[in-house]
């Protein structure tokens, strides 16, 4: 249910609703695209893109200390509750940008962007202490799923207002579309109270002290030596931190390119949004299901493959129709290659260990820096070639590189969960 709960914000604020308000509200107040920004001169689009990448910039440096922290203590619902709470008021805090105020959209939006990637590192933590080996996979898959759901319906519900302002007896759009951002705080922190309320956790006797930081860094420290040392989660880390580089890439700069390449209207754009959202449903039960059938190994593979293809793909789509194939090969792979990396990592934990936070902060700063990487290679090859088409092209070889390192992965049988030491 707390995929349910925050997967509002992935959709509304992160892809769709908030990135063409800000672009519009900026424009009509500063005539153009440049902002003003703290007396700086800064065009409006890239203003956002920094301010995304430093939220992840921020959280990939908070997060192996903050999960090493909840280890220690057995605190990891608390500081999931602080990243919620603050992802949530941010989203409201952004109902009060009206364009002039760009200094207070982009400190909200980055604020947004650290609760919703923060409370993750804790909500992917408890995976292994809520189910069962055998169970990781379709119970990952149900939240991804219950998210993509829960997101599309508030996405349509804000969508239908703002088409039909008249509704509202109002002249425009603005007020409808800011609303839609305090729902987005309202509907986080509200869901969320379900997984609080029934979320437990193992007691610690270990106790709030001036020496806890430095027992956070202690157990990030200790899990950098297990990663290095055990062959299995070195080459599967690895593959992911790769192949990660492509999917979120792909991800953030989809309705960009059907936006620049085919020059597509809004609507045809969040038409897609829902497309990819929608079959991304059907595929995280679909690979899950593959991955009981066959395994975890293989089901990765096959969708890594269709991503290279969805690379090569992309650069000779020329037409809407072409482009709502893609997003929907796009949506069937999204959500598979998510959740079925998450369970899979869950999976290679040492079964032992009590530093589930710690662990799954380590992945999530893999992901954090791809994302980082990706993009840019995305941007600085179309600035080099003066062509997104281009940098599909280049996406597809970080998959190819994810596959070349999957394969070495050895995977372990649920009955021994005991990793080979290298």
């Amino acid at each position: 249910m707390y995929d349910w709960a925050n997967s509002v914000y992935a959709i509304v604020i992160k892809s769709s609703i908030f990135p063409v308000f800000y672009n519009t509200a900026t424009q009509n107040f500063f005539r153009g695209d440049v902002v003003d920004f703290f007396g700086f001169k800064v065009v409006n689009t890239a203003l956002y893109s920094f301010a995304i990448s430093f939220s992840f910039f921020v959280i990939a440096l908070l997060s192996p200390l903050l999960s090493g922290i909840a280890d220690f203590t057995g605190n990891k619902k608390a500081f999931m509750k602080f990243f919620t709470y603050l992802g949530g008021v941010s989203c409201i805090g952004l109902f009060f940008f009206t364009g002039e105020n760009v200094e207070w959209a982009i400190i909200c939006s980055i604020l947004a962007s650290i609760g919703y990637s923060g409370s993750l590192v804790f909500y992917n933590s408890f995976l292994p202490l809520i189910a069962t080996p055998e169970r990781h996979d379709m119970v990952s898959a149900k939240g991804f799923s219950l998210g993509y759901v829960g997101s599309i319906i508030l996405l349509v519900i804000n969508l239908v207002c703002i088409s039909n302002p008249e509704w509202f007896n109002l002249q425009n759009t603005a007020i409808i579309a800011r609303i839609s951002f305090l729902s987005v705080g309202i509907w986080w922190i509200g869901f969320a109270q379900i997984t609080f309320r029934s979320l437990t956790e193992p007691e610690s006797a270990n106790q709030f002290n001036l020496n806890i930081v430095r027992n956070g860094y202690l157990e990030l420290l200790k899990v950098v030596k297990e990663v290095r040392n055990r062959r299995v989660l070195k080459y599967f880390l690895s593959s992911f931190f790769f192949y990660s580089m492509g999917v979120q890439t792909v991800m953030y700069m989809a309705a960009s390119f059907g936006s620049k390449e085919l020059a597509l209207p809004g609507d045809k754009l969040i038409l897609t949004i829902l497309i990819i959202n929608v079959v991304a449903i059907i595929g995280s039960y679909a690979f899950a299901y593959l991955s009981k059938l066959k395994t975890n190994k293989f089901s990765l593979l096959m969708m890594l493959a269709i991503w290279i293809f969805i690379c090569l793909y992309a650069y000779f789509v020329y037409t809407a129709y072409q482009f709502y194939i893609l997003a929907f090969i796009v949506g069937l792979v999204m959500g598979g290659i998510q959740s079925l990396s998450r369970s899979t990592y869950s999976k290679l934990i040492p079964e032992n260990t009590k530093d589930h936070a710690s662990y799954f902060s380590f992945y999530d700063v893999a992901e954090k820096v791809a994302i980082v990487i990706g993009t840019f290679s995305y941007g600085f090859i179309e600035q080099w070639t003066g062509s997104m088409r281009n940098s599909t092209i280049a996406l597809g070889l970080f998959f190819a590189v994810g596959i070349g390192l999957l394969i070495m992965v050895k995977m372990p049988s649920l009955s021994k969960r005991t990793l080979e030491v290298s």
